[in-house]
């Protein structure tokens, strides 16, 4: 069973995405029907066709002065949830029995998630792995996230999974984050952060486009994706994992 490494990840992109871009040329994903978007600024999702150059945090939102998104976790599971009302939630968001929920342990972090598959989660996208992460101390929802990858579904494509990405992108950049918490198109190690934002309590969105990397001419680098993975996560800085307290070792 694959096992569920989210939290580490993010706090790293995190970490990536606020120092900055990583000094590389353009990140293209690869695609036979459409190239990548250049990299865009907050409220301007880029176009089909033009490369993506490294990306930066945008100061200004669309919609960012009359709303103001909170990020409480997804659909009807709330951050601070036990498993049984995550599990109650899950149920009634995708009519699901059950026994198509499945749970996995995290012997690294000694976390517990519980996995479900959800066909079409975002219309015509394909079927995606949703997981519920609990944390170590609390027992409670920290993170949700969700992927579409041929582990999932074994008929997508790097075409699909960039048309995911897209319109995912472009939903995220109008729901009203904090405008300095924004960043787009971003290139990390492994794939690109397509968005990036946060809520007044520092609640995160994380959606990144992840693959394998080619140099083209001029320089550029040209990323064929492979998968597409999001995050909602109530405390990427301090996440509830465990950790080895200080001077033990």
């Amino acid at each position: 069973m694959r096992k569920i490494y989210l939290i580490p990840a993010v706090v790293g992109l995190l970490t990536s995405v606020a120092a900055g871009p990583l000094a590389a040329q353009g990140a293209v994903p690869k695609q036979k029907a459409a190239p990548a978007p250049r990299a865009a600024a907050a409220g301007a999702p880029a176009a089909a066709g033009t490369p993506v150059a490294a990306g930066a945090p945008s100061a200004e939102a669309p919609g960012a002065e009359d709303k103001s998104k909170a990020i409480d976790g997804f659909r009807s599971a709330k951050f601070g949830m036990n498993e049984a009302d995550v599990r109650a939630a899950m149920a009634k968001d995708f009519n699901v029995k059950p026994d198509a929920i499945r749970a996995q342990d995290n012997a690294a972090e000694l976390t517990h998630s519980i996995l479900l598959s959800v066909p079409d989660l975002l219309p015509n996208g394909g079927t995606a792995e949703l997981s519920y992460v609990f944390g170590y101390k609390s027992k409670s929802l920290i993170q949700v996230g969700a992927v579409w990858s041929k582990g999932t579904d074994a008929a997508i494509t790097p075409e699909k999974l960039f048309s995911n990405a897209n319109i995912l992108r472009a939903h995220f950049m109008g729901e009203g984050f904090k405008p300095d918490s924004i960043a787009v198109n971003m290139p990390v190690a492994g794939g690109i952060v397509m968005f990036r934002g946060s809520d007044a309590k520092d609640r995160s969105v994380i959606l990144l486009l992840q693959g394998t990397f080619e140099n083209k001419e001029n320089n550029q680098r040209v990323l064929t994706p492979t998968s597409l993975l999001l995050f909602y996560v109530a405390d990427a800085k301090s996440p509830d994992i465990f950790k080895l307290p200080p001077g033990q070792f």
